[in-house]
C-alpha cells in the first residue's frame, strides 16, 4: 500500500485523534475498545440465546425419554412453560418461545442423546479387562420379539459398568441361532473382544439354555474358539421361582383365586364388599387379584385373603354362596402354612432383586435359604412353629414336613451352574479362609502370600470387595486381581432385563404401537443408563442452533 494513500486516510478519518494526549488519549482508546466489544457481543448474545434454548430442548427431551412419555408431549410441556413464564417473568417470554419442543425436534434430540451414550459405552468398553452379557427375550404390543442384551464390564481400576448393549428386534423366527447371530453382531458392533467374555446369563427357555443350539452354548463355543473361557448362568431369580412352583398346595391357591374372582369380577359384588369392609372397620379395604407373571403377587394375595377370611365368609353367606373351605380347619391350616411359606419365598425373591449385585451376594442368599429350609423342617417335626406365625395349629405335621422336604430337595438339585463355580466364588469373597490346595495351581502362591499378610486381612474386613482388590499391588497379585475381575463381571440374574421389559411395555404400549424399533432402542438406552449425556459435545457438533419457529 502506498504511503500517500495511508496518509490521506489518516488525515481525513483520524486527524481528530491528534488532539488527544496523555490520560485523555488512554481514556479514548478504552472507549473505542469497549464500543468494539459491544458490537461483537451483539452477535455473540444472539448465538448464546440460541445455544441455551437448544440445550434446554435437549434436557427436556432426555426427561421425556427417561419417563416414557410420548414425543408429542414436548409441545404440551412448552405450553406449560410459556404459561408459567407469562405469569412470573413476562420479560423472558421470548426466551421460552425460542425452545424447540415439537414432536420431530424431540425425536431428533433423543436420537442425538442415544448416539452420544452409545459412543460413551463403546469408548469405556475398550478399557474392559473382562465383561459378561445378560440376554432375555419378550414380545411387545405388536408381537415383535425384542431381544435385550445387557453388558457388564470391569476395567483395571475395578470400576463396574452395567449398560444396555443392544436391543434387537427379531421379525421372523426366534431360534437359538437367530438370537446368537443378533448377540454376535451386537458384540462385534461394539468392538468387544470375544476372549474377554467370561459369562452369559439367560432365562431357562430352551432356545437360551439348549446344550447344542442354545444361545449360551453357542456363545461359549465362540469364546473357546477365540482363546477364552466363559460360563453359562441360568438366572437365579428364575430358578428360585421354579422351585417355588413345586409346593404341592394348588387346591388352596385355586380356591383363593376362585373366591377373589367371585368378589371382584362383578362390579356390584365388588362395591358391596368394599362397603361391607368399611362398615365393619376391617383392617384392609379389599382383596387383591393374583397374576402368575408377577411372582410376588401370590404372597400378597394369600396374606390379604387370610387376614379377611372371616369377613369373606360372612359376605359370601349373605350372598348365598358360602365357601365350605372357610369352615374346614384342615384347609385353613393349609392356607396358614402357605401364607408363611410363600412369605419366606417372597423375602428371598426380593433379596435377589436389584442391580449391581455380585454373584457371591446372590449365592449367599440362596445358601442361607437352604439352611433355613433345614431349620424349618426340623422345627416342624418337633411341633415348633416359631417361624410360621400364621400357622396356629398343625393337624397333620407330616404333610407340611414333606412339603418342606420336597422344596429343600428342589433347591438342592437346582443352581448347578452356581455350584460349579462355588470354589471360584469362595476364593473371591473369602480368600483368607480358603485352603490353598483347593484352588488352581496358578493362584496358590499368591493366595498364600495374601493370607500371610495381616494388613491385607484388616483391609479385607474394612473395605468392600471391589475396593479391597483394587488396593492389591498389581505386580505382586496380578492373578488374584484377574480372578476378582472375572467374578465381578458376572451377571447372577437377568433382573436388569426384566426391569427393562417393564419400561419397554410402558413405552411401546397399545396406544403407541407405531413407535419404531430404532426409537424404542434410543428411549430404552436413555432410560436405563447411568451415564450422563455429554451435552456440550452434542452442541459443539451442531453447525447452527435453530430457535423454534
Amino acid at each position: 500500500m502506498k504511503d500517500y494513500n495511508v496518509r490521506r486516510h489518516y488525515e481525513t478519518k483520524h486527524q481528530t485523534y491528534t488532539s488527544y494526549t496523555g490520560a485523555d488519549r488512554e481514556e479514548k482508546v478504552k472507549q473505542m475498545a469497549a464500543s468494539l466489544l459491544a458490537q461483537q457481543q451483539c452477535f455473540l448474545r444472539a448465538n448464546k440465546i440460541q445455544e441455551t434454548a437448544t440445550l434446554a430442548s435437549y434436557k427436556v427431551a432426555e426427561v421425556i425419554a427417561r419417563h416414557g412419555k410420548p414425543f408429542s408431549d414436548g409441545d404440551f410441556i412448552k405450553q406449560c412453560l410459556t404459561t408459567v413464564a407469562e405469569t412470573m417473568c413476562p420479560e423472558k417470554m421470548q426466551e421460552f418461545n425460542n425452545v424447540s419442543m415439537s414432536r420431530n425436534t424431540v425425536v431428533r434430540r433423543i436420537e442425538d442423546l442415544s448416539a452420544n451414550l452409545e459412543h460413551q459405552v463403546s469408548h469405556k468398553a475398550c478399557t474392559f479387562d473382562f465383561y459378561s452379557i445378560a440376554c432375555d427375550k419378550s414380545t411387545d404390543a405388536t408381537d415383535t420379539a425384542q431381544l435385550l442384551i445387557f453388558l457388564r464390564g470391569v476395567d483395571d481400576n475395578f470400576r463396574v459398568m452395567e449398560e444396555l448393549l443392544d436391543l434387537r428386534s427379531l421379525k421372523g423366527t426366534t431360534t437359538g441361532k437367530d438370537m446368537f447371530e443378533a448377540v454376535s453382531d451386537a458384540i462385534d458392533k461394539m468392538d468387544l473382544k470375544w476372549d474377554k467374555l467370561c459369562g452369559v446369563t439367560t432365562d431357562g427357555a430352551p432356545a437360551m439354555t439348549g446344550e447344542r443350539k442354545g444361545v449360551a452354548s453357542m456363545v461359549c463355543a465362540k469364546v473357546r474358539d477365540s482363546g477364552g473361557e466363559a460360563v453359562k448362568m441360568h438366572c437365579i431369580i428364575h430358578q428360585e421361582a421354579l422351585c417355588a412352583k413345586t409346593v404341592q398346595l394348588d387346591d388352596v391357591m385355586n380356591t383363593v383365586v376362585k373366591t377373589v374372582n367371585i368378589i371382584r369380577a362383578r362390579g356390584l359384588y365388588h362395591r358391596e364388599f368394599q362397603a361391607f369392609l368399611t362398615d365393619i372397620d376391617a383392617e384392609y379395604g379389599d382383596v387383591l387379584y393374583h397374576c402368575d407373571v408377577r411372582w410376588l403377587s401370590r404372597g400378597s394375595v394369600l396374606q390379604r385373603f387370610y387376614s379377611l377370611r372371616s369377613e369373606i365368609d360372612k359376605f359370601l353367606k349373605e350372598k348365598d354362596k358360602p365357601l365350605r373351605e372357610l369352615s374346614d380347619p384342615l384347609w385353613l391350616a393349609d392356607l396358614a402354612f402357605l401364607v408363611d411359606l410363600i412369605g419366606h419365598l417372597n423375602t428371598l425373591n426380593k433379596s435377589l432383586q436389584g442391580k449391581d449385585q455380585l454373584v457371591p451376594q446372590l449365592y449367599a442368599h440362596m445358601k442361607a435359604f437352604r439352611a433355613k429350609l433345614c431349620l424349618f423342617e426340623t422345627q416342624l417335626r418337633n411341633f415348633n412353629v416359631a417361624h410360621f406365625p400364621t400357622l396356629s395349629e398343625i393337624k397333620k405335621k407330616e404333610k407340611y414336613v414333606s412339603v418342606l422336604t420336597s422344596l429343600k430337595t428342589e433347591f438342592s438339585q437346582r443352581f448347578q451352574d452356581f455350584s460349579t463355580i462355588e470354589k471360584e466364588i469362595k476364593l473371591f469373597s473369602t480368600p483368607f479362609v480358603m485352603d490353598a490346595e483347593e484352588v488352581e495351581e496358578s493362584l496358590q502362591l499368591e493366595l498364600i502370600e495374601m493370607q500371610c499378610d495381616d494388613s491385607l486381612k484388616n483391609q479385607h474386613q474394612l473395605l468392600s470387595l471391589p475396593d479391597f482388590y483394587q488396593s492389591l499391588e498389581k505386580d505382586k497379585f496380578p492373578l488374584m486381581r484377574r480372578h476378582a475381575k472375572r467374578m465381578m463381571s458376572l451377571f447372577g440374574s437377568t433382573y436388569i432385563c426384566e426391569q427393562t421389559f417393564s419400561l419397554l411395555t410402558l413405552n411401546k404400549s397399545r396406544l403407541r404401537t407405531k413407535m419404531t424399533d430404532s426409537h424404542l432402542h434410543d428411549v430404552l438406552r436413555i432410560s436405563t443408563t447411568k451415564l450422563t449425556p455429554d451435552l456440550p459435545d452434542i452442541l459443539q457438533s451442531k453447525a447452527q442452533h435453530h430457535c423454534s419457529h
